[in-house]
């Protein structure tokens, strides 16, 4: 069971009955049910141990049921922490998103609450979702980065240098803009990236280089699936 985590006024955990019954559900019926091939590729990469940032592209409020069918606890064993839009934690919705791992954040915004929460998060050594866009962008091209998730992860190192932190790309793709029933959904899992290798003391720089390595990874990926659509295309 995952302990609840506190920072200030931030509270999340995760409700292990809940979970339970949401993850096979989603998986199992919903997501089969609503959308036509749901392809996945690269989850050996997923890192089994310690502490990692999933980094998705953000292309539907669906990626909240795709990423964990993708890198959740049905593949790896590991229950995710969302990071989440604070105008998407209201009500029911907000009542249930807090009790499977998701906390809020101002994007426009970001409170040190917020932050002080992931990193407290991920010193504890689970997996924690941020969307490195920022946003919803519906087409199919990687938007520049925000450098929240390199700070966050530089962070992690700075207090706990022996953790271990990954960035773990994923590239999230669908045959429509606005997914309708019958949808094709591409997922792509990248090599993750090392956050050992970047110098915390040198935040400013250091969290410009990490930015850049995985919106070039995450391009990378999206340009291999293009390919291989291309290939597969050609070969009908």
């Amino acid at each position: 069971m995952n302990q609840s985590t506190t920072s200030n006024s931030i509270e999340s955990s995760i409700n292990p009955w809940l979970i339970r019954l949401v993850y096979p559900l989603g998986c199992s019926l919903i997501m089969p049910l609503f959308f036509g091939r749901i392809t996945i590729s690269g989850q050996e990469n997923i890192p089994t141990t310690g502490p990692v940032i999933v980094a998705p592209t953000h292309r539907s409020r669906w990626d909240a049921l795709i990423v964990p069918q993708a890198v959740g606890r049905l593949v790896s064993g590991r229950d995710l922490r969302f990071m989440v839009m604070s105008t998407e934690m209201t009500g029911l919705q907000g009542w249930l998103i807090r009790r499977l791992g998701g906390f809020p954040i101002d994007v426009k915004r970001p409170g040190l609450d917020s932050l002080e929460h992931s990193v407290s998060i991920l010193k504890q050594g689970e997996m924690l979702v941020i969307f490195p866009e920022g946003g919803i962008f519906r087409d199919n091209h990687v938007h520049p980065l925000k450098r929240g998730v390199a700070r966050i992860a530089l962070e992690v190192v700075s207090q706990q240098p022996n953790s271990g932190i990954k960035i773990l790309p994923v590239s999230v793709q669908y045959t429509q803009p606005y997914p309708a029933w019958g949808t094709d959904v591409i997922v792509n899992i990248g090599q993750p990236i090392d956050v050992a290798k970047y110098n915390p003391q040198r935040m400013k720089s250091s969290s410009e280089a990490l930015t850049n390595d995985l919106e070039a990874k995450l391009k990378d990926l999206y340009q291999g699936q293009k390919a291989l659509n291309l290939a597969e295309f050609v070969g009908s």
